[in-house]
């Protein structure tokens, strides 16, 4: 039987290529740490033992490739870059459909998939999220990107802050979305409390139909209904790598005696559903008034943890006004 899941992705990924990016994997450590990108069609090296294209006909392409010189507008080279980090339940192009299309026009937009989803992996046994940072950090240099914006939703955002206050060379500005800087034994205890949950993984790797309901009813603000099919055929194509992203959850929580605040220097915009019930409204506003002047906090109504994908247009919209605005910027850096 077709999983219906698996069905779209070729219909995803052909919307995606027509906003001009192209799927490729990177060797970030030639040691076996592998991430698959979607990156501009414009700015791939050319060093194919670091960067390979798996996107369909990519033997034609390079074949065509060969034969042509190719050039790189003023334009183009001068785009900002943009770096969209996807939390825990789906791969990155699944996360941001929505944003992609709407920022690639004025940004070199790339979407990664984080170790152990989509096609990343790594031999590594280190899970926490710092590692995965300087292995996106790795990957996003090798990929020839020297300064970025990076907007981080749910894990992804916890990855996006310690990108932030190890590499603040390369991240220029950051958004984040249904995060926090750091999971504390607090706050996991807390929000596991108020979900009515004994564990992270309960909640996020679930393992039935009725659990992949119950993660969607918490995590958006509107009762959405999908047939029994669907979510089975979600579960199967989604939630691969069990045993590791198990692993990822227990290297989140850290010791409250252990977690601070780092002070960043970049601007920093926290893009927030007003209902989200995962991390809620109150939590980032803690997190607004620990971050400092540089940090600003907008909600979205009627929207909860999935923010971005339950009101996209209003999404985008602000998060294009900060990204002009940080751009607007730049010169005088």
């Amino acid at each position: 039987m077709v999983n219906l899941v698996e069905a779209q992705k070729p219909l995803l990924h052909f919307l995606v290529r027509r906003a001009g990016l192209r799927q490729h994997t990177v060797d970030v450590d030639g040691a076996g740490t592998v991430m698959s990108f979607w990156v501009p069609k414009d700015k791939v090296p050319k060093d194919k033992a670091t960067v390979r294209d798996i996107t369909p006909q990519a033997a034609d392409a390079a074949k065509t490739k060969k034969a042509e010189t190719t050039t790189t507008t003023a334009a183009a080279a001068d785009r900002p870059a943009v770096v969209l980090v996807h939390g825990f339940a789906a791969e990155g192009i699944v996360t941001w459909q929505f944003q992609v299309g709407a920022l690639a026009k004025h940004y070199d937009v790339y979407v990664p998939d984080l170790l152990y989803f989509g096609g990343s992996t790594s031999p590594s046994a280190d899970r926490s999220p710092g590692f995965q940072a300087e292995c996106l950090v790795a990957a996003l240099r090798r990929l020839g990107v020297e300064r970025c914006a990076v907007v981080g939703f749910s894990y992804g955002g916890m990855v996006s802050f310690k990108m932030a206050e190890s590499h603040p060379d390369l991240v220029r500005s950051l958004v984040v979305s249904g995060s926090v800087v750091a999971m504390t034994d607090s706050i996991s205890e807390t929000t596991l409390e108020r979900i009515g949950v004994k564990s992270s993984a309960e909640l996020l790797l679930p393992e039935s139909v009725q659990g992949l309901k119950a993660l969607l009813s918490i995590a958006t603000h509107r009762r959405l209904w999908f047939p029994d099919r669907l979510h089975r055929d979600y579960l199967q194509v989604m939630f691969t790598n069990r045993k590791e992203r198990a692993e990822l959850l227990e290297g989140l929580v850290v010791s409250n005696k252990d977690a601070t605040v780092p002070v960043l220097p970049q601007k920093i915009l926290l893009l927030w559903g007003e209902n989200d019930n995962i991390f809620n409204i109150e939590l980032a506003k803690t997190m607004r008034e620990q971050l400092g002047e540089k940090t600003t906090l907008q909600s979205i109504n009627k929207a909860g943890h999935l923010v971005h994908l339950e009101r996209p247009c209003v999404y985008n919209r602000l998060l294009k006004e900060f990204l002009a605005s940080v751009t607007a910027e730049i010169p005088s850096e």
